[in-house]
């Protein structure tokens, strides 16, 4: 971890610091012969605007721990991307996806759920003082992190009453190998096509998607004017602050319902999941309004270029000097997040579902509502919606899963 000052420390800087990496890797990503498109046949461009930001951060040249670009492109980018990238949607498109979506999901659900499991039995034969003590009530809080999200990582730390010491080495483990495996599942984007070979999946409603969405594009296309762009930008940050304004009365109303009900475990006492729900909704709605023409001057690409603003931000939160402070913890962690990519694969096989379903469902659980539309849009922007809809599913899911798997950890270490 860093323990001393970054070289830079202006935010307004390090903005620029961002925009320039984003710049250069989008500009020598469009090289259409020479050694970039050698580089960019085996990295993925998106990959880079993740994996830059998280070396400069671990080199002390800027540091995300301390910077509020991510809480701005969190709470203010973010919303606005998904209302731009929701606009053009084909919502019907969508639900026929089928259920395998859905089927890789719970099944990232349950790869956390065993890998828990499994990585403090093998901690245990490896190296006994890693796991020793009360330890395995950190495991629950990240438990809560990859099924749910930060309000049930919250849950868990009252629930099992986990020290505060165990608690900030668990989330440095948490923050650390869900970065890392964010970085593998957008590798593995760059590679759809060999992946879905190698499970026979049948891709065609996710073409269908795609390929509808590029017809609407081509038939509405037009060079967008100051006028266009403007617009787009009215919607998708007008509907941004809409969002952030029904949530704090929805707040307020639900905090008035009696406690008995539990409301925290589905994290709907959460500012964020309010957030993402009212973008997403209202963006779904505009595609079955005129706003929809906005796709032709360019929404989409608005809110790809934010979603990109947000990934670079999310990189620099990484920090790889971290494995040296308690590698042993880490070894942990990587188990665990093996023996959830693991079970996806072996699913993904055995029903020949798509590597988009694998990697979505894996990164609405362990990322979710902030990166599961990144990873999804990876494969096209058309798609972002349903990272967000499975990642909504995974705050109902991660405190009561959370919990299971924390009553079994307290059962093996006593």
């Amino acid at each position: 971890m860093q323990t001393s000052l970054p070289l830079v420390t202006n935010d307004a800087v390090v903005l620029g610091i961002l925009a320039t990496i984003l710049g250069l890797v989008f500009w020598t990503s469009s090289r259409t012969d020479g050694v970039w498109k050698k580089i960019y046949t085996y990295v993925p461009a998106l990959l880079l605007c993740y994996l830059i930001p998280a070396i400069l951060n671990t080199l002390g040249i800027i540091d995300g721990s301390h910077s509020k670009l991510y809480p701005m492109a969190r709470d203010y980018l973010l919303p606005g991307a998904l209302v731009l990238l929701c606009i053009a949607t084909d919502f019907g498109a969508i639900v026929r996806l089928g259920p395998k979506a859905l089927i890789m999901f719970l099944t990232g659900t349950a790869g956390i759920m065993l890998g828990a499991i499994v990585s403090f039995e093998a901690m245990r034969l490896i190296h006994p003082e890693t796991v020793a003590g009360e330890t395995w009530r950190g495991l629950t809080t990240i438990t809560g992190a990859w099924i749910g999200g930060g309000a049930n990582q919250a849950a868990m730390k009252e629930v099992f009453e986990v020290d505060a010491n165990v608690f900030g080495q668990f989330v440095a483990v948490d923050v650390l190998v869900a970065n890392l495996w964010t970085a593998v599942l957008l590798f593995l984007a760059g590679r759809a096509d060999a992946f879905d070979r190698w499970t026979g999946a049948d891709v065609t409603a996710i073409n269908a998607v795609k390929a509808r969405i590029e017809r609407y594009q081509a038939t509405h296309a037009r060079i967008p004017s100051l006028a266009d762009v403007m617009i787009v930008l009215a919607v998708g940050l007008g509907v941004s602050g809409l969002s952030h304004a029904l949530t704090g009365p929805v707040l307020q109303w639900i905090g008035s319902l009696p406690a008995e009900w539990n409301l925290k475990d589905y994290s709907l006492t959460s500012a964020f999941f309010w957030m993402v729900v009212f973008a997403t909704t209202f963006g779904l709605l505009l595609s079955f309004t005129r706003a929809r023409n906005l796709e032709g001057a360019g929404a989409s690409t608005i809110g790809s270029a934010m979603v990109y603003f947000l990934v670079a931000t999310i990189g620099m939160q990484m920090d790889l000097s971290a494995l040296v402070d308690r590698p042993w913890l880490f070894l942990l962690g990587l188990i665990w997040i093996c023996v959830h990519g693991g079970l996806l694969l072996l699913m993904a096989k055995l029903i020949r579902a798509p590597l988009f379903f694998m990697a979505v469902g894996s990164q609405a659980n362990v990322g979710g509502a902030a990166s599961a539309p990144v990873v999804a849009s990876a494969f096209h922007p058309a798609l972002a919606p349903v990272g967000v809809l499975l990642a909504v599913l995974g705050y109902a899911l991660g405190t009561y899963c959370a919990y299971i798997t924390g009553l079994v950890l307290r059962a093996l270490a006593t």
